[in-house]
């Protein structure tokens, strides 16, 4: 059983990914390799001189992994909920089971509509739908939480990834029963 399974492997999921694998919570991304994120180049990620998406997405997944982050490559076709337990249902044919589920799926709403997560009309340009999350990033499922792009801010990977560590922020928060902060220092 996994503390957070999160289910894309952009900007938005890898930050999820990598804040809460740092916290020592035990985390899954599963990314069907499909992130728009894959096809960009990115001149206005603050920090970044000039990255191709596919590089952002790499070095992401290593910092991620560096901190324990399993990664999966396959596609999410279910999530079901039973008494209180969820289990997201892969394409490959796996059932992984988790406390909290992190819908990171960039554009795509079509997994989320078929759990039931509340779709609202889109609010970016070229963005048809939305899941509809309170300003933790939860959705109406207790339990599952929406971070990025399928959350409603902007497509930007530098806003998708910051939204991911804010959802992991208060996923964390939520697991330890306080708030929980993540600075790092330089070592003299």
């Amino acid at each position: 059983m996994y503390d957070v399974i999160v289910i894309g492997g952009g900007p938005a999921g890898g930050s999820v990914a990598l804040f809460t694998s740092k916290a020592g919570k035990k985390t899954l991304v599963i990314d069907n390799n499909q992130s728009v994120t894959k096809r960009a180049w990115l001149d206005n990620h603050y920090g970044v001189n000039g990255i191709s998406g596919p590089d952002l997405i790499a070095v992401g997944r290593e910092q991620a992994e560096k901190f324990g982050t399993e990664w999966l490559e396959d596609a999410v076709v279910d999530i079901q909920m039973e008494n209180g337990q969820k289990t997201v249902v892969t394409e490959g044919g796996q059932s992984l089971q988790a406390q909290h589920i992190v819908v990171a799926t960039g554009m795509s709403v079509a997994l989320a509509e078929k759990v039931g997560l509340t779709v609202i009309p889109g609010t970016e340009p070229r963005i048809k739908n939305i899941l509809q999350v309170d300003n933790q990033g939860k959705t109406n499922i207790e339990g599952i939480w929406a971070a990025g792009t399928v959350a409603g801010v902007s497509m930007h990977t530098i806003i998708t990834a910051g939204d991911g560590a804010k959802v992991a922020i208060n996923i964390i928060s939520e697991m330890n029963g306080t708030r929980y902060v993540d600075h790092d220092v330089l070592k003299s």
